[in-house]
């Protein structure tokens, strides 16, 4: 856990130390308005991982195999492009506003598609050179990747009809299709995969992406003024807290806020119990060690 923390970069607007080279810097779709000038800044992003629940664990399985589990997206290079789009098309800004629609055949609605498709390549790229990096650090070969996209539209056939599909906080499970379902940092998480029934056509073939989270921010580490220091409300979870759950479950920390406590969640099997036939556990991942961004991380976009 040492080497991997000093190896990774964790936090918003990080750089990689080690200057990544990818295919997908030579994509004609960074000639898009929106993506050409953040081009320098998503290569020296590469393989950085972001702040809030963004996170590199390890873990082991029942049969005593180790598994690597990486969760962060297209970094800033995703905000921005979305950021981009949101005013071209005159988007009002806030969580509790009305949504903009763009129509997918027209020029801003092609662009934003081709733009999406980059900065989901590059969160690809991103996560699978960190999982490559970790690999090396344990001297270990790879012998099964399982990988998929949350925060993404697909354009999809369902009940005979074709419709974007946006999967906000979710991932897709087709009959087959596994999928990696992140529980908490003191806790067991998942390799599933998605089955036929009658919730799985419901969910349009969808499953969670992690367990949720039952307490916000704010709620569980309090706000205090930067300026004065002065407590201004008090968290609700406190460091004794926190790290009772990691001694308990023997997990090797690095980094993370009292905002990203086991307490702040809900229970993974109880949230996986609610998705009845639509998917089958194919592995259950004990955390043996976790690593993401400090404490003292700012996070503008509030993951």
């Amino acid at each position: 856990m040492d080497d991997l923390w000093k190896t990774i970069s964790f936090g918003v607007g990080r750089r990689n130390a080690e200057r990544v080279d990818h295919a997908l810097f030579d994509s004609a779709a960074w000639k898009c308005e929106a993506a050409a000038p953040l081009k320098e800044m998503a290569r020296q992003q590469l393989g950085t991982v972001g702040s809030g629940n963004h996170y590199v664990d390890l873990f082991t399985d029942e049969q005593d195999r180790v598994w690597i589990g990486v969760h962060f997206g297209s970094r800033g290079l995703g905000h921005k492009i979305a950021t981009w789009f949101l005013k071209k098309a005159g988007a009002a800004d806030g969580m509790d506003v009305e949504p903009c629609v763009i129509a997918a055949a027209g020029d801003l609605g092609e662009q934003y598609i081709e733009c999406m498709q980059l900065g989901g390549e590059y969160a690809y790229a991103g996560r699978d050179w960190v999982c490559e990096k970790v690999a090396s650090l344990l001297g270990a070969p790879i012998l099964e990747e399982v990988h998929n996209h949350h925060n993404f539209a697909w354009r999809e056939t369902h009940g005979g009809e074709e419709l974007w599909v946006v999967r906000k906080g979710a991932t897709p499970a087709f009959p087959g299709q596994k999928g990696f379902v992140g529980g908490t940092m003191g806790e067991t998480s998942v390799i599933l995969e998605g089955a036929e029934s009658d919730e799985a056509k419901y969910s349009m073939y969808s499953t969670v992406h992690g367990a949720g989270r039952v307490m916000g921010r704010m709620e569980a580490k309090g706000k205090v003024d930067k300026k004065t220091g002065e407590v201004k409300r008090a968290g609700k979870v406190t460091k004794e807290m926190m790290h009772g759950w990691l001694q308990k479950a023997k997990v090797e920390l690095r980094g993370a806020g009292l905002d990203e406590s086991p307490d702040c969640y809900k229970r993974l099997p109880e949230v996986l119990a609610e998705h009845g036939k639509s998917i089958r556990i194919l592995h259950t991942l004990t955390p043996v060690g976790v690593a993401m961004a400090g404490a003292d991380e700012f996070d503008p976009y509030k993951d």
